[in-house]
């Protein structure tokens, strides 16, 4: 465990010192540091229940991705995946929102926490409507692929199958599901939720389409670039899984810089899973363990767009998305057990 997870523990060590370090600094008391320790601790085992089924769809594309920018992806992407989800993904909703400069925004994130989340959560219609969007169709894409010959709940996945020799019949279902949403929501809301929704649905199109062009075996070069579409996509999924972390985060505290040691633990751990389930080969040794992340997603995804009309809890979230794990584990295991005893 130590050569998957070595990374993981140093970094937690250091960012719960962190934690109680800037507690400290800003409280200038033990209570006030160990607040942050625990708020902190709870921010990275939040961000690692929401995410376990990210690592299990990581880990089936880096199964099939050119090891140089496996490695690329596991070294650079965990740096994006910190760096640029956990930190300047939130800058930049305040920028954008509030109209004011990145240095302006770090100081309102420093001294003015409670308005920089006020901003935060005024962007959570965009951020909902694209990420739903987004991974519905990372879901959809899953199950109504023809050539996927393995069910695990037979009876619908069957019929996702089926759909799937319908060309573009996942991207329907998506439209119908974003205009069924809409309707529901007030009139001053549904254009910004269409508008973000669709390109939510043309960020993954665009995405998927670059992958193949940039990762054609026959491009010249292909041996540099082979990985790099799939390098790219990989980003864009990670962006989308983090967006109801970094939301939900704030919930918790209103300090940008908690939650970016909280969120960081919790991303590293994310790493170190899919390194162990790629090198282990979990995927292949558990039936539906693949069939049960995505289930997950898909849930996610439905859970992205009913945010914009209720809240639902982080908690609900979390377990939701644990519980179908669970549950395919333990199909998978009933099933190697059924196997083996035939012999």
């Amino acid at each position: 465990m130590m050569r998957y997870f070595g990374w993981s523990y140093a970094v937690t060590l250091l960012g719960l010192l962190g934690a109680f370090w800037l507690g400290w600094s800003y409280s200038g008391t033990w209570s006030g540091g160990m607040g942050f320790l625990l708020i902190g601790a709870v921010l990275a085992v939040l961000e690692i229940s929401l995410s376990f089924d990210n690592a299990i769809v990581n880990a089936n594309k880096l199964n099939t991705m050119d090891p140089v920018w496996r490695r690329r992806f596991l070294t650079w992407g965990i740096l994006i995946a910190v760096f640029g989800m956990r930190i300047l993904f939130p800058l930049m909703i305040v920028v954008v929102a509030a109209g004011i400069g990145p240095i302006e925004a770090v100081r309102l994130a420093a001294t003015e926490p409670a308005r920089y989340s006020q901003i935060i959560h005024g962007a959570h219609l965009s951020i909902a409507a694209f990420g739903g969007a987004f991974l519905m169709m990372v879901a959809l894409s899953f199950f109504a692929d023809a050539e996927k010959h393995v069910d695990w709940i037979g009876g619908v996945e069957r019929q996702l199958r089926r759909m799937g020799a319908v060309k573009g019949a996942e991207i329907l279902l998506v439209l119908v599901v974003v205009g069924a949403v809409s309707l529901a929501l007030p009139e001053a809301q549904k254009a910004t939720f269409l508008f973000a929704a669709i390109a939510g649905l043309g960020a993954y199109l665009g995405v998927a389409l670059l992958g193949q062009v940039l990762d054609q075996p026959q491009r010249a070069g292909a041996v540099a670039q082979g990985g790099l579409g799939a390098f790219l996509y990989l980003e864009v999924l990670d962006a989308s899984f983090s967006f109801d972390g970094v939301i939900g985060a704030f919930a918790l505290t209103h300090n940008l810089f908690l939650i970016a040691i909280g969120l960081g633990i919790g991303a590293m751990y994310v790493r170190s899973m899919t390194i162990m389930l790629v090198d282990r080969g979990t995927l292949t040794e558990f039936r539906y363990l693949e069939h049960g992340a995505f289930w997950s997603v898909l849930v996610l995804s439905c859970i992205m767009f009913a945010q914009t009309l209720v809240e639902v809890p982080e908690a609900v979230t979390g377990l939701l998305g644990a519980g179908f794990i669970a549950l395919a584990l333990a199909s998978s295991l009933r099933y190697n057990r059924r196997l083996a005893a035939a012999g």
